[in-house]
């Protein structure tokens, strides 16, 4: 089983570039971690101290909230395409 993980530019420069990787993780806390073995930089970025996936970053998978999905309990399916996508905060005052 392979799942292909999108990530945003945002994140290129934790990735030396790379903005697509295969992983064979079953599910998202096993991605996070896989990521975090391939890419550390990302995975200091992504992780928060306990090594849960940080509250500002949006997972999907083909286009649907992982949330809504069963969250950390999804299991991924072959050929899911799973994409990471920072939370953006700002706004007039």
């Amino acid at each position: 089983m392979s799942i292909r993980v999108m990530l945003p530019a945002a994140f290129a420069r934790h990735t030396d570039g790379t903005k697509q990787v295969d992983s064979q993780a079953e599910t998202l806390p096993a991605l996070v971690e896989d990521l975090g073995t391939k890419f550390p930089q990302l995975g200091a970025h992504i992780k928060d101290e306990d090594g849960q996936l940080r509250k500002f970053i949006n997972v999907y998978v083909n286009d649907e909230d992982i949330r809504f999905l069963g969250g950390d309990g999804y299991q991924f399916q072959d050929r899911d395409e799973v994409m990471f996508i920072p939370s953006i905060a700002g706004g007039l005052r």
